[in-house]
């Protein structure tokens, strides 16, 4: 026997799977896009700098050595520290200086063969 069309029954699972559909979107939304969303802003703020760690002028395990706004200048001391048997590299930092880099047992040093260079 075939159910009237005309009570409106045959509405109430689909107004159903749409309310709760509906519902776990609002769940999921809550839980997590809001959480992803929080994340991409916080990252924002370092997209521009060489931060690794969330401090703009931390480079993880290399301390500056040396700054200056010249890359010439930061390859010539990269060379000098190279040719002294320090391992060194540069890198851009917020300002747009050059900042030379090396590792935090060699700093003391490197620090010295640089601290007399015209250039700086």
């Amino acid at each position: 026997m075939p159910m009237a069309t005309g009570n409106g029954w045959y509405l109430i699972g689909p107004l159903i799977a749409v309310g709760l559909v509906g519902f776990l979107g609002a769940v999921f939304w809550r839980m997590g896009l809001h959480w992803t969303f929080a994340r991409e802003e916080s990252m924002e703020r370092y997209a521009d700098g060489l931060a690794i760690f969330g401090e703009p002028d931390d480079y993880g395990l290399l301390y500056p050595a040396a700054v200056t706004d010249d890359p010439d200048v930061a390859d010539e001391i990269r060379r000098l520290l190279g040719d002294a048997g320090i391992r060194a590299t540069h890198a851009v930092d917020r300002d747009g200086r050059m900042a030379v880099l090396v590792f935090a047992e060699e700093v003391e040093e490197a620090r010295r063969l640089v601290g007399g260079s015209p250039a700086l």
